[in-house]
């Protein structure tokens, strides 16, 4: 059992302290289709009995991981914000499956998601969940394949009937930004004093000190040698990924990186300049030691 559960909008709220931050209502942001799931049941994760309805309680994957990169050189996104990796649905036990279904590996995410009414999703997605190399379509088609093809909630059959054709994986690309947007990782770390730099270090406990200030649990911390490059949010959810709530929850692992003598090195040769925020609102968009995945 994790050491904390903490109800998803705690981590809004922690959000919200920042003064770059506007508010963000996860349920307010969904409105093209409702799974009929109720949340008053368990989290995944935390049944006492077996779960027969997997369209209303994701399983065996309800261990789920939202992933952000902090890529310097070259750099992607925003100056002043982390980006988006993806979502992962981890088995509660810790190992995972991926590419769940190849009849539903779509590809043009970007035609779909403008075409069922999500272009504002793809706005920001074009901002902040972009690929290091600028392919940024073969990004999204990966980890909706690898990953968002593996949530038992997200199945075709689970879906409001007449439903078109991709729908789930629109709902999907809509959850993981919605998620997103309440864990501003780069202000968290500025409310504590950390931010970019060329000759600061921290140690492992001072970054995850101040992770857990701001939104009341430990997340895991990636380094690619002694730079910090990856964060991984843990959560729970109650109900269907399309519209449950998340529980966030204390990382069941540290991450990889050492204890002390951690960068945090500025973003360098960006793509973007811009200064806005990921919980605010930029041009076009409206208002938590495991096997490596992809």
């Amino acid at each position: 059992m994790f050491a904390a559960l903490v109800i998803l909008g705690a981590i809004a709220g922690s959000a919200l302290a920042s003064p770059n931050v506007s508010p963000v209502g996860y349920n307010d942001l969904f409105k093209r289709i409702s799974s009929g799931c109720s949340t008053s049941g368990p989290a995944s994760c935390h049944n006492t009995t077996r779960e027969t309805d997997l369209c209303c309680f994701e399983a065996p994957g309800g261990l789920l991981l939202q992933t952000q990169f902090w890529d310097t050189d070259p750099s992607t996104g925003p100056s002043n914000s982390w980006t988006i990796h993806g979502l992962w649905p981890d088995n509660c036990d810790g190992t995972f499956s991926e590419n769940c279904d190849s009849s539903r590996d779509y590809t043009d995410i970007a035609g779909l998601l403008q075409d069922q009414g999500a272009s504002d999703t793809l706005s920001f997605m074009q901002e902040y969940w972009v690929d290091i190399n600028g392919q940024n379509e073969q990004f999204w088609e990966h980890e909706w394949s690898t990953h968002g093809t593996c949530y038992s909630t997200l199945k075709p059959s689970c879906l409001p009937s007449g439903s078109p054709k991709g729908a789930e994986a629109v709902a999907f690309f809509e959850t993981v930004v919605k998620l997103f947007k309440t864990l501003p990782t780069y202000d968290f770390l500025s409310q504590a004093g950390i931010t970019p730099s060329t000759s600061k270090t921290y140690s492992l406990t001072t970054l995850t000190n101040a992770l857990k200030d701001a939104t009341g649990v430990t997340p895991a911390l990636n380094c690619d040698g002694s730079n910090l490059n990856e964060i991984e949010w843990y959560f729970n959810v109650k109900g269907s990924l399309i519209d449950g709530e998340f529980v966030a929850i204390d990382a069941p692992s540290k991450g990889s990186c050492k204890s002390s003598g951690i960068k945090y090195p500025p973003k360098s040769g960006g793509s973007s300049s811009t200064t806005t925020s990921p919980g605010s609102s930029p041009t076009g968009v409206s208002t938590l030691t495991y096997p490596y995945e992809g």
